[in-house]
């Protein structure tokens, strides 16, 4: 069926201070796109080459007293500036990124290397689009940090202010990313521009998987143009956005070009609404191996998988089997409640050239059968479970709700309103089941990592057989979780990752090892607070010990900030290709507005092919 878009609002120029342009109404237009642009300034599949975002090297390293861990000191500025996405040369989309580009910069670090990053807020001190105070609070999605550093979405850095996050990245080898996490406005944050990958290795995965160049980071997001090349925004009244251009490293369908050997591509769905379907045009299977949190058991091979935003899926792709000159497509199959348009069914496009295979690289042939089998969380039994707590996801008067409650009445409360509290250590079992009707949910839950026991009282599906920090809930479903609660004490959020339903108003949150009551040292609306930024402020001071420890098995979280004795940081990384340049680093001058438009697509329904 077709889905009526209202409300449509198209940008002016997102580095403009002030509101730049209003909710307006709309008009219909042809069915196939979303986009103002004219059609000869259209992007098309396959015609851009493929990038990545660099890699961002340290500003220092140092050595943590307390342990003698390594820590790595770095640096990101969120700044607006304008990006070269769309073909005509000049015609520039203004966005908001991490040291100015989208995606923002690639971190990539050891297991056991802490890391101390310092987000500088150096946008406009309001968005373009609504007006909105351009406050920001970094999460590092992934990541068992302590509360204060977590993205808590209340915590937010103002412009002119920075904010130092400390974290302890003692988790196993995994696929993170950093994105915006403000409150009311992650979604629109974050479809600006604010997003970046973050990759965490370690001895195991650097051995079993491809390493360096055929280490891929595909980051996948969509959008819709106005006009003048700037980013429309229509959340069809908190519903979601669904743009007509898929974009990869923030370029549109672009194409890479593979050797005849194994790649691994750390694929995130870094789309605010939509979930994507993956496949490839050849019908080959698709090799899963690792999951949110790392790898898996064991290999799973599909012929699609089901992929809801935040979701990350490492995939190998073998293309030994293909001739020289053959372009193979990564489509996407889509799924029930998206709203879809003419080429919003592909994603990227490979061809496979005639280079020469490096053959003493082990990873070049091999696709492993077993990957972890002592992982920590799939290792949990249902026996350990000493609770099991239920959740209703639903709409109610407008609102996106969690058992009834929304964000606000935890504002309300003065942040102690919780969902649910435990001990750390405690092991629980939690059921979400979607009763809103028409929408699918990504529920992500902070600090922990969990099993997925089923889905409809069946098996989940075998690509959801590793470690998950984000559950795909599909209209109708009801699937159950299994998790265990730790290191830290302290207050974590739960939230749906449909981000304009976070926004109105989807979002919780639980309390581990703490009563309402108790002491909160890592308090993260007060415990550290963000600082004036006035460009001459040292290395990080000693920061808060944790609150409890990690597992046996897991390295040490950090007990304070490193020495100040520094070692000089390398040059950047010879294998990262950078993306394109951003052309202004300041806030762009004011865009004409363009005419206001209504927008149509075809809503995804049923008699489609289901997972495999």
């Amino acid at each position: 069926m077709t889905v009526t878009r209202r409300n449509v609002l198209l940008l002016g120029g997102l580095g403009v201070v002030g509101a730049g342009s209003l909710m307006v109404p709309t008009r219909s237009v042809d069915a196939k796109s979303a986009s103002r642009l004219d059609e000869d300034e259209m992007p098309r599949p396959f015609r851009t080459p493929f990038v990545q975002a660099p890699v961002l090297q340290p500003l220092a390293r140092t050595t943590d007293p307390a342990d003698g861990a390594p820590v790595h000191h770095y640096v990101v500025t969120e700044r607006a500036a304008d990006a070269q996405i769309l073909p005509r040369a000049g015609l520039t989309t203004p966005i908001l990124g991490y040291n100015g580009i989208f995606p923002g910069p690639t971190i990539s670090l050891d297991r056991g290397t802490k890391a101390v990053l310092r987000v500088r807020n150096q946008l406009p001190p309001t968005h373009a689009l609504d007006g909105h105070v351009l406050s920001t609070s970094t999460h590092l999605h992934g990541s068992a940090s302590l509360p204060q550093y977590d993205g808590y979405a209340n915590d937010v850095t103002n412009p002119g202010f920075y904010k130092d996050y400390y974290y302890p990245n003692f988790q196993p080898a995994r696929t993170l990313w950093y994105h915006d996490h403000g409150v009311h406005y992650t979604a629109l944050n974050a479809y600006s521009g604010l997003a970046a990958q973050y990759h965490m290795h370690d001895p195991l995965e650097r051995e079993l998987l491809p390493q360096g160049r055929y280490d891929v980071a595909v980051t996948v997001s969509d959008a819709m143009f106005a006009e003048d090349g700037s980013l429309g925004y229509d959340d069809n009244s908190h519903s979601g956005l669904w743009g007509d251009v898929v974009l990869v490293n923030g370029r549109p369908w672009p194409v890479m070009k593979v050797q005849k050997r194994v790649y691994r591509f750390r694929v995130l769905n870094a789309c605010i609404s939509r979930s994507l379907r993956p496949t490839l045009s050849t019908g080959d299977p698709i090799a899963i191996v690792a999951t949110d949190g790392g790898l898996m058991p064991s290999t799973q091979f599909v012929n699609n998988y089901r992929h809801a935003g935040a979701e990350r899926y490492e995939l190998l792709i073998d293309f030994r089997r293909y001739r020289t000159g053959q372009r193979i497509e990564l489509r996407n199959l889509s799924n029930d409640n998206n709203v879809d348009y003419d080429h919003t069914h592909q994603i990227m496009a490979f061809d496979v050239v005639d280079e020469p295979v490096d053959t003493s690289d082990p990873t070049w042939n091999r696709i492993p059968a077993q990957l972890e089998p002592r992982n920590e969380v799939m290792a949990l039994t249902t026996g350990q479970s000493t609770r099991t707590r239920h959740f209703e996801l639903d709409r109610s008067n407008g609102m996106w709700v969690i058992n009834d409650v929304i964000w606000q009445d935890v504002v309300a409360s003065g942040f102690r309103k919780v969902a649910a509290e435990m001990d750390v250590d405690a092991v629980e079992i939690w059921e979400f089941e979607n009763n809103s009707g028409g929408w699918y949910h990504p529920l992500h839950i902070h600090l922990v990592d969990f099993q997925i026991l089923s889905r409809n009282g069946r098996a989940p599906f075998n690509y959801e057989r590793g470690p998950k920090d984000v559950v795909y809930v599909g209209e109708g479903e009801t699937v159950r979780l299994l998790m265990k609660f730790g290191p830290h004490k302290g207050r974590y959020m739960i939230h749906c990752h449909n981000l304009s339903h976070e926004d109105h108003d989807m979002m919780v949150q639980f309390r581990v090892g703490l009563k309402e009551d108790d002491p909160d040292p890592c308090d993260p609306m007060t415990a550290a607070p963000a600082t004036w930024d006035d460009g001459s402020a040292p290395l990080p001071a000693p920061g808060p010990s944790p609150t409890s420890s990690p597992s046996p098995t897991a390295s040490p979280t950090p007990s304070s900030s490193p020495s100040p004795t520094t070692t000089p940081a390398p040059s950047p990384s010879p294998t990262a290709t950078p993306t394109p340049s951003p052309t202004a680093s300041t806030a762009p001058a004011p865009s004409p507005s363009p005419s206001p438009t209504r927008t149509r697509g075809k809503r995804s329904g049923g008699g489609r092919q289901k997972p495999k």
